[in-house]
């Protein structure tokens, strides 16, 4: 399979991204669980290479792209408590997230 072009990495973030704010959007308007629909899982799909890379489950990938982050370095903008709080970060998350940003440098907002 060919390499995506930045143009179309581009586009397919920001479908991903509107997606996820509609989702978002649909979830506080339904406050019981009962009345969510079932995710759309191939817009996750599209987006999450980066995640599924690093060996992160689905739920804590579907966890991240729902609240933006598309890559590693987008996780500097957040503290680490804000990460722990998110809807499927296990502790098996946590720790290959925080392993792999000291592998890559990177640090998460104090």
């Amino acid at each position: 399979m060919a390499k995506q072009s930045a143009a179309k990495i581009k586009k397919l973030r920001g479908e991903a991204m509107r997606a996820a704010a509609e989702r978002k959007a649909a979830r506080s308007a339904s406050r019981s669980p009962e009345n969510r629909g079932d995710a759309d899982l191939d817009a996750y799909s599209e987006v999450d290479a980066p995640w599924r890379e690093l060996g992160l489950a689905a739920p804590a990938r579907r966890a991240l792209i729902d609240e933006g982050y598309y890559k590693l370095s987008d996780l500097r903008k957040t503290s680490l408590d804000a990460i722990k709080d998110l809807h499927g970060m296990g502790p098996n998350a946590i720790r290959i997230i925080t392993s792999a940003m000291k592998k890559a440098d990177l640090s998460f907002r104090k």
